[in-house]
């Protein structure tokens, strides 16, 4: 099996565009002149205006058909009246028109022929009339092909006058003449200088169109991404506010028969209807979340794109971390908190982060590490703050965790805003820790306190927090 030679491929190419524009000039579907769009007394100007000369050019070629080249008045009525009609028959279907005018100046220079030898009026100055082309159906044909080149692709354009100048090379050039000005050449120099004009023309209204649809598209994107944006933010609030507290609930109603002595049954029976209700409920808020993080409706739990941003409204910061670590023992988990370095003040974003990430990562504890004992680590640096939170093996089994989390998602998010790092990992017995760096200015620095949790001695469970279990799946964290 041999390849293909070079010349062969181009001369596929070259046979392609030869039926292509063969195709064009036979073609004969409309291409109208639109009206213009402003004032609305005159959008249909240029057709008016068209109207008027090809009526002017049609009268001025019978006067020349029956005046110059002698052809009478039948012969020379019909290819007048064919030019004019191709002028305003170029405003709807151009290539027709072509064709008409050429065949019409063609048939004139072919009838006229033979009179120009014995037959030419003595006031026509020598070397005689004008020929192949006379002035009236030189314009009527420039005209044909000027709207031609606005309305079509440029290789019509430039297909259409070749097959002008070729056969204008062959009435001039090869049939020729006796006492005749020759106009050959000035024609084809003006039909390629309107065809160049109309193709330029074209191309100008073509891109001024495909820039008013990529200002469109712009627009239709930057609304797009807001309101994406706008839904991720709100999605993020209510993760983080409405999750939280409906997981302590959850295992607050748990918890709770445990913690009285020999509880009624009807107190177990309200204990459990209130657990599963808010299960219930953060299944449901989780389905909510992934539509609101998802660009495509019909992919409930699609994580869309674009990261939103804190609202302007107040949002908890640090000074709130004691009342978060007593909720969270109130429902059950062991919870120390460890400061350590010069407390310098935070920007609002930098403080709402953190906070947002401790939250996750202890309702993450309370969901799937039960009875586990946590210890929140807050390193401050000048650079920014380095968060830990680190659980250790649970007591009991947890219990199941329907739908697909984005609370690692989220911590991700909020940390990769401001230009730090998250990572998430097990400890050496099963444990599991969260480790974030939030620069103090929203971007991060070469030398950054690493967050890798296996490189920290404060993962070690030898230390005062058995850190033997882990908070569950990453990909069955709160929704």
């Amino acid at each position: 099996m041999t390849s293909a030679e070079p010349g062969d491929s181009y001369t596929d190419r070259t046979r392609s565009l030869l039926r292509e524009v063969l195709t064009d000039l036979t073609s004969p579907s409309a291409a109208p002149l639109p009206p213009l769009s402003r004032p609305r007394w005159l959008r249909r100007l240029p057709h008016i205006v068209l109207c008027w000369i090809a009526l002017a050019l049609g009268l001025a070629e019978v006067a020349q058909m029956n005046d110059t080249y002698r052809l009478g008045f039948p012969l020379g009525v019909v290819t007048g009246a064919a030019q004019g009609v191709a002028v305003v028959l170029a405003l709807w279907r151009p290539v027709p028109a072509w064709w008409l005018s050429l065949g019409a100046a063609v048939l004139a220079a072919a009838a006229a022929r033979p009179h120009m030898v014995v037959d030419i009026p003595v006031d026509i100055p020598a070397p005689g009339p004008d020929w192949p082309w006379s002035m009236s159906a030189l314009i009527a044909h420039a005209f044909v092909l000027f709207m031609l080149a606005l309305r079509l692709p440029a290789r019509a354009a430039i297909g259409a006058l070749s097959v002008t100048a070729l056969l204008t090379y062959v009435m001039q050039g090869l049939i020729g003449g006796q006492l005749y000005h020759s106009t050959g050449l000035f024609a084809v120099v003006v039909f390629a200088a309107v065809v160049l004009l109309g193709i330029a023309l074209r191309g100008r209204r073509e891109a001024r169109t495909q820039l008013v649809e990529q200002a469109s598209q712009t627009e239709e994107e930057r609304a797009r991404r807001t309101l994406l944006e706008e839904r991720s933010r709100i999605a993020r609030e209510l993760h983080d506010v409405v999750a939280h507290h409906m997981s302590v609930i959850s295992i607050q109603a748990q918890v709770a028969p445990h913690l009285v002595e020999n509880p009624s049954d009807e107190l177990k029976e309200n204990l459990e209807g209130i657990r599963q209700n808010a299960l219930e409920a953060l299944t449901e808020l989780r389905r909510v979340l992934g539509v609101l993080r998802s660009e495509n409706p019909d992919d409930p739990y699609g994580l869309g794109a674009g990261t939103g941003t804190a609202p302007n409204s107040p949002q908890p910061t640090l000074d709130r971390l004691d009342a978060l670590v007593e909720n969270t023992r109130a429902a059950g988990l062991r919870v120390s908190t460890e400061i350590t370095g010069e407390q310098l003040p935070l920007p609002p974003g930098v403080e709402l982060s953190a906070y947002r990430i401790i939250q996750e990562a202890l309702s993450n504890a309370l969901r799937h590490a039960p009875g586990s004992s946590v210890r929140v680590e807050l390193w401050h640096f000048p650079r920014g703050l380095q968060v830990r939170v680190i659980n250790s093996r649970p007591e009991r089994p947890a219990p199941p965790s329907p739908g697909a989390g984005h609370g690692l998602l989220g911590m991700r998010e909020r940390a990769a805003m401001l230009g730090g790092t998250l990572v998430t990992s097990e400890t050496s017995h099963g444990g599991f820790v969260v480790a974030a760096f939030l620069p103090r200015d929203g971007a991060a620095t070469g030398d950054a306190p690493s967050t890798d949790p296996s490189t920290d001695p404060s993962t070690d469970p030898s230390t005062d927090v058995d850190r033997t279990g882990r908070t569950g799946r990453t990909g069955d964290e709160s929704p």
